[in-house]
């Protein structure tokens, strides 16, 4: 793929999203301009929805496990929450296409998809080792206490102490001194 392709068909990609976050229909937005000629098929769009996914909670994740790398399970699930309402458009197609596959081959992707996502909020969350099938039942649990999650401040912008703040010059001024 060419960098020109590939830059193409990340624009595209982010007009479905941005269009599934308008329509909010759980149905593969296929009518977006490019979508036909730069996916195959749906499987292929459903695919790279799913990686956007997959890379936006992983980001998540390991943002609040930065703030709270005690409570490991909360961790994840504010994380996988966050991810749902930034991307609410594709959790909701993600969530469709597994309930109704359009046929075998994307049956298949969508559960081995979805296993592998369980197995990773189970480990993430420090509940499950690698290659454990007890894994997809807790990540599974996870999946659906994140559903019932409101997510609050983001991790990045939590600020635990209540000491005043100091205005940004004079941090910066204290950095610099020390």
């Amino acid at each position: 793929m060419t960098w020109t392709a590939f830059h193409n068909r990340g624009e595209t990609l982010r007009s479905v999203i941005a269009t599934a976050a308008v329509r909010r229909d759980g149905i593969l937005p296929m009518d977006v301009p490019g979508v036909a000629e730069r996916f195959h098929d749906e499987l292929d769009l459903l695919g790279a929805l799913q990686l956007k996914w997959r890379t936006r909670l992983a980001g998540h994740i390991e943002s609040e496990l930065s703030v709270q790398p005690m409570d490991l399970e909360s961790a994840v699930t504010a994380g996988w929450a966050r991810t749902a309402e930034q991307l609410p458009g594709v959790r909701m197609i993600l969530d469709h296409y597994r309930a109704h596959p359009t046929d075998d081959a994307m049956a298949q992707a969508v559960v081995r998809s979805t296993s592998k996502e369980h197995h990773y909020l189970a480990a993430m969350a420090g509940l499950a080792g690698v290659g454990k099938e007890e894994g997809q039942q807790v990540g599974a649990a996870i999946e659906e206490r994140a559903r019932t999650t409101v997510p609050g401040i983001p991790a990045i912008d939590r600020v635990e102490d209540d000491a005043p703040r100091l205005p940004f010059m004079e941090r910066l001024r204290a950095i610099v001194a020390a």
